[in-house]
């Protein structure tokens, strides 16, 4: 099972089954095995906190629902996470494509990449960063888990490690 199956298979084991997300081709493999599966609903969003708002409005009317976004991205979205999600204990599993590490060719993507983790560790969310498959089921569903129990986001981060990145 690749990476993007597994995490997948760990959506529908914790019933998230509404993906919001800003479209990026570093995860267009797990979107669009999501946009073909009948048991997901996957909405496009046009910016990250759009998503963070379309997912909250999911939980707010009884649904799980994941975020996917870019770490760029993740950086539009803090506004939403720390003033609605954080404090009204929002469990919404956050996949972020975190872009400025080894390979990569765009240069305005690296003061985000680099800063993503800190500021997810100033507002107190729990994240994980995925660089391989090596233990990502346990990873993976480990963090769905934790986010649903402590009712709280969890971040994901995905690096071009494991995907493979995006090419110039």
């Amino acid at each position: 099972m690749n990476w993007a199956e597994t995490i997948v298979e760990s959506l529908k084991k914790w019933n998230t089954s509404l993906i919001a997300y800003v479209p990026d081709i570093s995860i267009h493999q797990v979107t669009s095995l999501i946009d073909n599966d009948p048991y997901f609903h996957l909405v496009s969003a046009t910016r990250e906190e759009e998503a963070i708002g379309i997912a909250a409005g999911a939980y707010a009317v009884g649904r799980n629902a994941a975020v996917f976004m870019q770490s760029s991205g993740f950086g539009n979205s803090i506004n939403a996470i720390a003033s609605m999600c954080i404090p009204y204990r929002m469990p919404i599993p956050m996949f972020i494509n975190l872009r400025g590490g080894p390979g990569e060719f765009n240069i305005a993507q690296v003061p985000m990449g680099r800063s993503t983790r800190p500021i997810l560790d100033l507002l107190g969310l729990v994240h994980f960063t995925l660089d391989d498959d090596y233990k990502m089921d346990k990873i993976v569903d480990g963090a769905m888990k934790l986010c649903y129990a402590n009712r709280q986001p969890v971040a994901i981060c995905l690096t071009q490690l494991l995907h493979g990145g995006k090419l110039a």
